[in-house]
């Protein structure tokens, strides 16, 4: 029988590009055990973008305390590299024994910033290096996305859609909780909220009304079973059917208990308008119009702003797949090893030589400004990075339930000034600067040296 975790991605150690481990056994033939510290950082926000909203941290964490690697991923190893004397008992061995500083899932943050430091021995934040930088690259992609999509209803329910369309089942889960974490009011996935506890949202496909000779037969079985339910009207005729609905609710008299209409294709603003006069004048002022259907961030601002009588939106594969901006040049990089600053020089690609801080400077409520320092510098503002996890083991503030981290991030996009908000470029970008410590690290270890005499 195969071990349970070489079948789940999130339990075994060989989540990890075959590089990391052929420079983990270098490091063990050459008996490099010193600490090391990586960084994991994105270079530089999307076009689309004016912050991203960091999540996937609970994952990372819950990897590492079960990280290991069993005889069979060791048997396995052994066919694909050299394994030089020893390292096989090693590996056997390693559990990750390191320290974590992050910031929290939901905080806002920027280009260059790191959001989380690995602090452990050079072979466990090395290997490491693939799932965590998997885990929060796409987690954060999707809390951004969602983050933009709940900013632009403007109050109105958002729920996630996008399962079925979504980059695999792994993903799915992981854009349900992201999507939360951000203000959604739910998502349509029920595994992702029995594994959360986060609300279920859904009612019928289409499906359901033509596997019935009658629409309006359909409608009432239907609502019968379920109270406060939400009605899809645009089958055949979406006008007709929320006549039926209407119907149906003189019929049913008192026991008539519809929640909502759902729009799913045409003219929404017009569908909308039209279906909500007709709502209106048959007295159903209280069922609600919810609108799903290809949508994403700039549909629902334009349809609101357009004056769609619409409560809320299903939004589904543009969130999933975060259409506009998939993706973040975001990298995990080595800073420091055996307590000594490290640096790369690439073209484009230069970094920060040391552990850093964040700082966070905010006037009134508002964000005014982050400075990237030391790590032990003592400058203003408050510090972003802190410690979640010490020695293997989780610490207080790497336990924060979800209901925690979403509060948290809807206080962190109440301090962005409203063209950050925006989904347009802002004119002027959050502005994002380092320490005079910090650059002249840089500049002692990128100056040219002075010849030999």
């Amino acid at each position: 029988m195969s071990d349970p975790g070489q079948e789940n991605p999130a339990r075994s150690a060989l989540f990890t590009d075959l590089y990391e481990l052929t420079m983990a056994a270098a490091y063990h033939a050459e008996g490099m055990e010193a600490l090391a510290v990586f960084e994991l950082f994105f270079r530089g926000l999307p076009n689309s973008r004016n912050y991203v909203v960091a999540a996937g941290l609970d994952d990372v964490l819950d990897y590492l305390e079960r990280w290991r690697f069993t005889e069979e991923d060791i048997t396995y190893l052994a066919a694909q590299i050299p394994m030089p004397t020893g390292f096989a008992d090693a590996l056997r061995r390693l559990r990750f024994v390191g320290d974590v500083h992050a910031v929290p899932e939901g905080t806002v943050v920027f280009g260059n910033e790191p959001l989380v430091q690995v602090i452990a021995p050079i072979i466990q934040g090395q290997i490491v290096e693939t799932f965590v930088l998997n885990q929060v690259h796409f987690q954060s992609v999707a809390a951004t996305k969602a983050a933009r999509v709940v900013s632009a209803a403007a109050g109105r329910q958002v729920v996630d859609f996008g399962s079925r369309r979504a980059h695999g089942t792994d993903a799915a889960l992981r854009v349900a909780r992201a999507s939360y974490l951000a203000g959604a009011a739910g998502t349509s996935n029920v595994l992702a909220g029995k594994r959360y506890g986060m609300p279920v949202v859904g009612t019928m496909a289409h499906s359901y009304i033509q596997a019935h000779d009658d629409e309006a037969e359909a409608f009432e079985a239907f609502a019968r079973l379920h109270p406060r339910t939400t009605l899809l009207v645009d089958t055949s005729d979406t006008l007709a059917a929320v006549g039926k609905i209407i119907e149906l609710s003189r019929r049913l008299g008192d026991k008539f208990d519809i929640g909502a209409i759902r729009l799913d294709s045409g003219n929404f603003g017009h569908l909308a308008k039209e279906s909500r006069a007709l709502l209106d004048e048959a007295g159903m002022r209280d069922v609600r119009i919810f609108a799903s259907g290809g949508l994403d961030e700039c549909d629902i601002a334009a349809l609101i702003e357009g004056g769609a009588p619409i409560d809320g939106f299903g939004v589904g594969t543009k969130l999933a797949v975060s259409a506009d901006a998939p993706s973040l040049d975001m990298a995990y990089k080595l800073v420091e090893y055996d307590g000594r600053p490290r640096t790369k020089l690439s073209a484009g690609k230069v970094i920060c030589p040391g552990r850093k801080q964040v700082f966070r400077l905010c006037d009134g409520e508002r964000m005014k400004q982050d400075v990237i320092g030391r790590h032990d510098e003592d400058l203003p503002g408050r510090p972003l990075l802190e410690p979640v996890m010490a020695g293997g083991k989780r610490l207080p503030a790497g336990r924060v339930s979800l209901e925690a981290a979403r509060s948290h991030c809807q206080a962190q996009l109440a301090l962005l000034a409203e063209p950050l908000r925006a989904l347009k470029r802002a004119d002027e970008p959050y502005p994002v600067t380092f320490s005079d410590l910090l650059e002249s690290d840089l500049a002692l270890i990128t100056q040219p040296r002075a010849p030999e005499p």
